[in-house]
């Protein structure tokens, strides 16, 4: 029994590093501060982030959302398995005049107390932990009684998911136990994963335009140089031409096909994303 819980504790640390180096990798600040502006405001105003309340961003990265909610003046902590993308979050946040503590930490496994924050919420973030049910159960747990959860998450139907469905047959193997990152925008395993814990639960789907590249040639050559996901998809293959090329040839597709911009030039991608709000339930409700 001991050697089986070490190995697993030893699996368990493999896969984090391995996580921890695929979002260091390219550059993630640039895709969320380019592409994907809008989210973290838009998730701060949902969960009614006010001055004085304790915020937790979970999987915060460069502090997309972090960074509006401490412009509240609330009392923020962004955590992230992933600690260098902290120093972009600092530079942007010093440069806003905000003040955030930048806490490394697992997502499935936080070292914070119980009922520590007023508001615990993720932009496109804590969907990306591998084990769903442990990283809700850690988000409800630091939630204080009546306090707010709030997420943005990719839907598996949108643009970002079918991404991920394009790669899929490229990517390296997921881990045993590991569930895809977009079911995070499905409302009906958001509600199997938080439960009857919480309370006032609201889904709504919208959408964010990504509209940076002039071609999708031009906007597969960014996804390359600066996704983590899809570095890790190319350096899996990096050494069979041939599915290198067929990669190449499918991701293309794929842009050309979800390409909406009127005529011939441009690019318009509208890629859907699912709202999601709760309240912690209280004691005895």
């Amino acid at each position: 029994m001991k050697d089986t819980l070490e190995n697993a504790t030893e699996h368990d640390r493999a896969l984090k590093a391995k996580h921890r180096a695929l979002w260091a990798s390219g550059d993630y600040p640039a895709v969320a501060a380019e592409l994907i502006p809008a989210l973290g405001p838009e998730l701060v105003r949902a969960c009614g982030v006010r001055a004085g309340d304790r915020v937790l961003d979970v999987a915060a990265g460069s502090g997309n959302a972090a960074i509006p909610a401490a412009a509240t003046g609330a009392i923020v902590t962004a955590s992230d398995l992933t600690p260098e993308l902290f120093t972009a979050g600092r530079a942007i946040a010093d440069r806003q005049g905000v003040q955030i503590e930048w806490v490394e930490a697992d997502a499935e496994a936080m070292p914070f107390a119980d009922d520590s924050f007023d508001v615990v919420m993720s932009c496109v973030g804590v969907m990306f932990a591998p084990h769903h049910q442990a990283a809700a159960d850690e988000l409800v747990r630091v939630c204080r009684p009546g306090g707010t959860i709030g997420l943005i998450n990719w839907t598996p139907q949108g643009f970002i998911g079918n991404l991920f469905k394009t790669m899929k047959p490229y990517a390296p193997p997921a881990p045993p136990g590991a569930s895809p990152a977009p079911l995070w925008g499905d409302e009906a395993h958001v509600q199997s994963l938080l439960g009857d814990r919480v309370t006032a639960l609201l889904t709504q789907r919208r959408t964010v335009r990504m509209d940076r590249c002039a071609s999708p040639l031009e906007f597969r050559e960014y996804w390359k140089r600066n996704y983590g996901p899809t570095i890790a998809t190319y350096g899996f293959n990096a050494d069979e031409r041939q599915r290198i090329a067929d990669l190449d040839r499918e991701f293309l597709r794929f842009l050309t096909e979800w390409n909406s911009a009127p005529g011939s030039e441009g690019t318009a991608y509208d890629a859907e994303y699912l709202l999601v709000t709760a309240k912690k339930a209280e004691p005895g409700r």
